[in-house]
This record gives C-alpha cells, structure tokens and sequence, in this order.
C-alpha cells in the first residue's frame, strides 16, 4: 500500500491506479483513491477485485455489492437507510456500549442530593431515560433533530422530573442561553462541532457548568485521508464492526456501514464528524479553563475505545 500511496502523492491519482495491484490490501486502496476522485467504475472494479482476492474479508465483500449498487442505482440513491442505521444502533455491541455509558452518568448523579442537568444531542434519550435518578429537578435538552427529540419528550411524559426542551444546535443555544447546571452532559454528540469551533463552546459550557461530562471515542489523529495508516485502521476496525451484524442479510452493512466507511473517503462531501484521542478532548477542555480533567474507561467498542471524560472547575453557584 505505501508504494501507491507514494505513487499518488509524487505522480497523481491515475498513476497510482495504474500500478499493479500484488494483493487484495492494494487493490482495495485503489478503491478508496478511486471514489474519493469520483471514479465509481473503477472503484468498484477494485474493491471487486479485492473481494475475489480475500473473499473471507467482509469489508471488501460488502464494499463491492455496495458500490455496485451506486453504479446500478446512483449514488444519491444509496446513503444509510433509516431502518439500516436503527438495527445497527440496536444490534452489534451497541447495547454494551449503552449499558456502560448509562452506568457511568447513573453513578455521577447520585453523587448530588440535587441536581439541575443539561444533556446536548440525547438523541431519543437512550443514554439519559436509563440513567434517571429522582434527584434530577430541573432539566433541559438541546437537540437538534426535531422527531427524536419529540420521541424523548414523550417518553418524559412518564417521569415527574419537569424538563426544557430546545431544538437546535449548542451553537444556537449558548447564544441565547444564560443559565447554569450542575452537570452538563453530551455522550457522543460533540464530535459533531468543528474544531475551531470546541474552545469557545467549552469556555461557555464551563462558565454555565461545575462540572460536564463527555462520551466519546478514542480515535487516533491520522495525516491525511488516503495514509496508508489511515486506511489500515479503518478496514481493520470496520472488520469487526461488520462482523457483529454478519447474520442479517447485509441490513446494517448496506444501509448504514459502508456509506459512512466510504463518506471517510470522500472528499467532495462537507465533514460531519471530528473524532480525535481522548487526550486531545482533554487538552482542549483544560485550555478552556476546567480545573480538573479526567478519563474513565467505558468500553471496548469495535470503532475505537469508549472513555467517559468528566471535567470539574469550582462551583459557581
């Protein structure tokens, strides 16, 4: 792979293609250079050649009935699927990965004899509504998807703990917000803001927080989208990913996975998401200012370990 990874970065991407392909590795890097260029003929030409090289890798075998259907269908036909991304988020390790984080935020809350909370991007509340606790008096929600937070709220209804709801982004919300919290929480939502953006929202989250937990994967920085580390890391993780859902007919695969593993390789689409280490997450919230900042381990997911950071500065209120 570092060959044409050579070859792409001296010569271009044609040159790169070009070279001949000794094992199903690189045939498959081929693929990815060839649709991060828009060249979906060739893509799939290579990661079905990959396939038939390695035909046990579920990567390169879902990866060549995916792209052949962007060829038969068009691509804007073939993104993840509801029903795709709702049996992934029910199936596979998700349940444990759950299971952890509502354990964790569970036990931090009874640590209060009061506690007024605020959760960004709960989704439809599958970390919070588990973790619940009576001594929770006040609390408000920040989501910016309007039918699962309308699905959170329902499911509120059968609490008695009196809550705010707002949909938008945290951006919108800490320009009009002037409240404070106890706790504030977002388990795996912020790796959805930009980093030029993170300093100036965790300097507002510690001025209205004493204290704000974070759920978030440890996922290591890479140079560049094409680095042979970085392609290394992703087939090998989506691996096992892939293999937790091998039995239900490529659902999740095709309707969830491979379009987010090949959106990794896109260049032409805007970035959603901005993953980076564990202590990258903490080196940014101790520059803006919180106290004290630690890591806890939650959960060895297939993507990248699960760590809860919970960072403290003197209570304000």
């Amino acid at each position: 792979m570092n060959r044409i990874w050579q070859t792409y970065q001296d010569q271009g991407y044609h040159a790169a293609v070009a070279v001949p392909a000794s094992s199903a590795t690189e045939s498959f890097y081929q693929s990815l250079l060839a649709f991060g260029h828009q060249d979906f003929d060739q893509a799939a030409h290579y990661s079905s050649q990959a396939a038939m090289q390695e035909p046990d890798n579920l990567v390169y075998t879902q990866a060549a009935a995916y792209l052949n259907r962007v060829l038969k269908e068009g691509r804007q036909n073939v993104y993840a699927t509801g029903d795709g991304f709702a049996a992934f988020i029910r199936g596979g390790s998700n349940p444990s990965l759950y299971d952890a984080a509502v354990a964790a935020l569970h036990g931090v809350y009874l640590e209060y004899s009061a506690i007024r909370l605020l959760d960004i991007g709960p989704g439809n509340g599958r970390a919070l509504l588990p973790a619940l606790t009576g001594n929770i008096h006040e609390l408000d929600l920040v989501e910016p998807s309007r039918a699962m937070l309308g699905e959170l709220q329902t499911a509120l209804a059968g609490h008695v703990i009196p809550h705010r709801a707002f949909c938008g982004t945290l951006q919108q919300f800490a320009g009009q917000s002037a409240d404070n919290w106890d706790v504030i929480q977002a388990t795996f939502s912020l790796q959805s803001i930009s980093t030029a953006e993170r300093l100036g929202l965790f300097t507002w989250l510690r001025e209205h927080g004493a204290r704000l937990l974070i759920a978030e994967f440890d996922v290591p920085e890479f140079a560049q989208m094409h680095a042979p580390d970085r392609v290394e890391y992703v087939v090998e993780h989506y691996r096992r990913g892939l293999a937790e859902y091998a039995g239900d007919g490529g659902l999740v695969a095709q309707g969830f996975l491979m379009p987010v593993m090949f959106g990794y390789f896109d260049g032409t689409a805007a970035r959603t998401n901005y993953e980076q280490p564990i202590q990258a997450w903490a080196g940014q919230l101790k520059q803006a200012g919180f106290t004290t900042v630690e890591t806890r381990f939650l959960y060895p997911y297939w993507w990248a370990s699960a760590y809860l950071i919970d960072a403290r500065t003197v209570p304000i209120f």
